[in-house]
């Protein structure tokens, strides 16, 4: 056997010692009811954080005031900004950061749109599929069969710009292309294009929705255009209403 070294056992029992004591000392505490409280969580300013909001005011405070059942006036507070920058992180909206901007008021008119996205009747129904154009709240679903009934939710959309609007009125799906590329606008891609009028179409695109305009076409994200080359086919009906603003 091999001797056991006396400065290690002297170490060894001044650890043991150290760890008596603590023990000792905490179980005095608890029995005395001087334990300290565990932290408490970070106040919740109404987002689940208590990071500061300070935001300046945005162009569409009034309306997410309204949508989001906060006081109407106008002014940007920190209960406000709180309120706006949840909405953003539970719908995606980068940055969030609680200003009413474009990508917010857009994504608050889909959102308020999706119980009923006709519900004035803008967009007439048919016998079979209508894909819906809103111009004004730059939005589309589809609606299917003369009740109207909605078979793809709304989604935002971005359409021509003043000069090259989107033709209105009814059209039909004439030509599907899953992999097309632009023969007007420097080979850009257009995925899952479907035609509708004289070279208009729905398609994918890779800008961001909310700035400018298109040529004429309805842009939308990839996961929504994809969703509709899914959704309607060849000879469906197109409806489109309305007028983008600023056009």
């Amino acid at each position: 056997m091999t001797p056991v070294d006396g400065s290690a056992s002297l170490l060894a029992l001044r650890r043991l010692t150290a760890v008596i004591l603590a023990a000792v000392v905490a179980a005095v505490l608890l029995a005395a009811g001087q334990v300290p409280a565990a932290a408490a969580p970070p106040p919740d300013g109404g987002d689940g954080t208590d990071e500061p909001c300070t935001s300046r005011l945005g162009p569409y405070q009034r309306e997410m005031e309204e949508y989001l059942g906060l006081p109407v006036d106008g002014r940007q507070s920190e209960d406000d900004c709180r309120a706006i920058r949840a909405f953003q992180r539970e719908h995606g909206i980068e940055p969030a950061d609680g200003y009413a901007g474009v990508p917010t008021w857009r994504t608050m008119l889909v959102e308020e749109a999706r119980a009923n996205p006709n519900e004035l009747g803008a967009c007439p129904t048919a016998e079979g599929k209508v894909a819906c154009v809103d111009l004004t709240r730059q939005l589309m679903w589809v609606q299917q069969g003369h009740a109207g009934r909605v078979i793809m939710d709304p989604v935002p959309v971005r359409t021509g710009r003043q000069g090259l609007e989107t033709r209105l009125g009814w059209h039909r799906i004439y030509l599907r292309k899953r992999d097309h590329y632009s023969t007007i606008y420097d080979n850009a891609p257009m995925p899952f294009s479907q035609f509708f009028n004289g070279g208009q179409a729905f398609h994918g695109t890779y800008d961001d929705l909310y700035e400018s305009g298109s040529g004429g076409c309805v842009n939308m994200t990839l996961p929504d255009a994809e969703t509709l080359w899914h959704t309607i086919n060849m000879g469906d009906r197109v409806f489109v209403y309305g007028r983008k603003p600023g056009t």
